[in-house]
């Protein structure tokens, strides 16, 4: 019985991320196919298209900007919390590893400066660059 439940372990540890992916892809194309009769239902109803076209606006999901700055100063803080936590423990790996994760989130800080994802901020940058 061990002997069979130890061959089983690994199938089931390469598999689960299939399962997983597989899960999630699953309920997104529910939710959208969801969206999409309620759409189709509200449709029929309405006799007027601009507000046909005024739901399909609001039902569009808008995704906003990376703002690279926010997520390097969460990752410069995570890899110092990691430093931190090897310099207290006797993990030498994790000085590495929270000095790595700090030097992305300085990183990641820097290219929010450099790409700004505002429309104003772009538009200052473009002002420098002309005056230039």
């Amino acid at each position: 019985m061990e002997g069979t439940l130890a061959l089983g372990i690994p199938y089931i540890a390469i598999l689960m991320p299939v399962a997983i992916v597989f899960v999630v892809f699953f309920f997104v194309t529910k939710i959208e196919r969801q969206k999409y009769n309620a759409i189709i239902e509200i449709s029929k109803n309405l006799d007027d298209s601009s507000k046909v076209e005024e739901i399909l606006d609001t039902l569009n999901d808008k995704k906003k900007p990376i703002d690279y700055r926010r997520g390097g100063v969460i990752s410069l803080f995570a890899g110092l919390g990691l430093f931190l936590f090897g310099t207290v423990s006797s993990i030498g790996i994790l000085k590495g590893v929270g000095l790595l994760v700090a030097a992305i989130g300085v990183g990641s800080i820097i290219a929010g400066y450099l790409y700004p994802n505002e429309s104003a901020e772009i538009t200052k940058a473009v002002e420098k660059f002309e005056e230039k």
